[in-house]
């Protein structure tokens, strides 16, 4: 009989978790097998959940955010060894990480950091490659060259967010305005690196104008692209770039760029790993990129708060705090 990994996964987005166990699978080509030591939640989780609308015969296994043991590598993997520690946000067209193992494309992991406990490593992969890739390939700033320029970040103390504040600052070496809507969370924002935070409850213009700095010639929208986009096209600097995560339910005119040549990109952490790019081992090299920068000190995790085990009411609780939209930085959870 195969040896049997325990999993917690959903047949149907109103449903409560499912616990079961399947057989632990066989890396292959590029696949390491992982040994899960923790993960950490996303709001991309709540979002594949509620996509579930036809009841599944096997659960589907959520969690895209991961530090684990490599226990075995498939024949085409030569990026680690066996009992390296990694960390890694995974696929979201394959299995996720809330269980006990996971298969994982070595292409997209790293060796997790030297300095950080398990969970405080798990609560990085996501938002950083995410961030990462939002700087510095979609709005492609590159700090020899945009170093003192400004960005504007919406929705500053969430999970990409709290990464991108410090990015900002650390590597490409910009001013940074930020956005929040609570004292902590302001407080938050500036711990983290923000030298201006206003409130993105409310008029973002006006707040802006009042600052007395140069209009940003970067916007990175964390939040809700509908809500904002208005606001971003007024505010963009001439020749600016604006990057949004969140999906939209309108549409924009894209005239109010026009004037100004500034552009707008998406930025989406899954392309890469989906559709098999050339440069999938981009995601490698960005995580171990973060993980220097963790070791060397010169950015701290974002973990605020580790709920316990992975287990079905604690994945519950951690997703009802997403839909709140009250996080600050990530939550995170310890092995099944």
């Amino acid at each position: 009989m195969s040896e049997q990994m325990k999993a917690i996964g959903y047949q149907l987005n109103d449903a409560a978790p499912t616990n079961f166990e399947q057989d632990i699978p066989t890396p292959t080509g590029h696949d390491l097998l992982v040994k899960i030591d923790a993960i950490a939640v996303n709001p991309v989780d709540t979002k594949v959940k509620a996509s579930i609308t036809t009841r599944l015969e096997t659960p589907r296994i959520l969690g895209w955010d991961a530090v684990g043991t490599i226990l075995e590598v498939g024949e085409k993997a030569t990026l680690f060894d066996v009992r390296d520690k990694i960390f890694y946000a995974g696929d979201i067209s394959r299995p996720g990480c809330y269980a006990s193992h996971q298969l994982v494309d070595e292409r997209i992991a790293a060796k997790a950091p030297l300095v950080l406990k398990p969970e405080q490593s798990a609560a990085m992969p996501l938002a950083s490659i995410t961030a990462w890739e939002a700087l510095f390939s979609r709005l492609r700033i590159f700090p020899q060259y945009d170093g003192g320029k400004t960005i504007l970040i919406i929705g500053g103390a969430g999970g990409v967010g709290s990464v991108a504040i410090q990015l900002a600052k650390v590597v490409a070496k910009l001013n940074v305005v930020t956005t929040a809507s609570r004292p902590e969370t302001e407080q938050w924002c500036r711990r983290l690196g923000a030298d201006h935070v206003l409130n993105h409850s409310s008029d973002l213009i006006s707040q802006y104008r009042v600052l007395n700095v140069d209009k940003p010639d970067y916007i990175l929208c964390c939040a809700d692209t509908d809500q904002y986009f208005d606001a971003m096209a007024a505010l963009i600097a001439p020749e600016g770039m604006i990057c949004s995560l969140v999906n939209s339910k309108t549409t924009y005119d894209m005239n109010a760029l026009k004037t100004k040549s500034a552009g707008f990109v998406w930025e989406f952490i899954f392309t890469l790993p989906m559709f098999k790019t050339k440069n999938m081992t981009a995601h490698h090299n960005i995580l171990n990129n973060i993980a220097a920068l963790l070791d060397e000190g010169k950015i701290i995790s974002t973990l605020k708060e580790t709920l316990g085990p992975i287990n079905a009411e604690n994945i519950t609780q951690a997703h009802r705090q997403l839909l709140s939209n009250q996080t600050i930085g990530k939550i995170a959870m310890t092995a099944i």
